[in-house]
């Protein structure tokens, strides 16, 4: 079960990540965020984001140049 939609299409680096971070601050450790990204560095900012706020990527696909993550938010940082 997904917590929270997250549509970052059309965005460019840095927003994808400030929104993740926004969405992130307003859910519990446990609850997901699943979210779309079109940004070419979407994938590594992801990868180092959920990395050192200490969150699991559960899920992560790209197709028609489209990225789709699911996040499970881990201890507040």
């Amino acid at each position: 079960m997904t917590h929270f939609q997250l549509n970052c299409e059309g965005m460019n680096c840095p927003m994808p990540i400030v929104e993740l971070t926004k969405a992130a601050r307003t859910l519990e450790a446990g609850q997901t965020i699943e979210v779309t990204a079109t940004d070419l560095a979407f994938k590594p900012d992801l990868e180092a984001w959920a990395r050192r706020m200490g969150h699991t990527i559960e899920q992560f696909d790209e197709a028609d140049e489209k990225s789709h993550a699911i996040i499970c938010l881990g201890s507040k940082k």
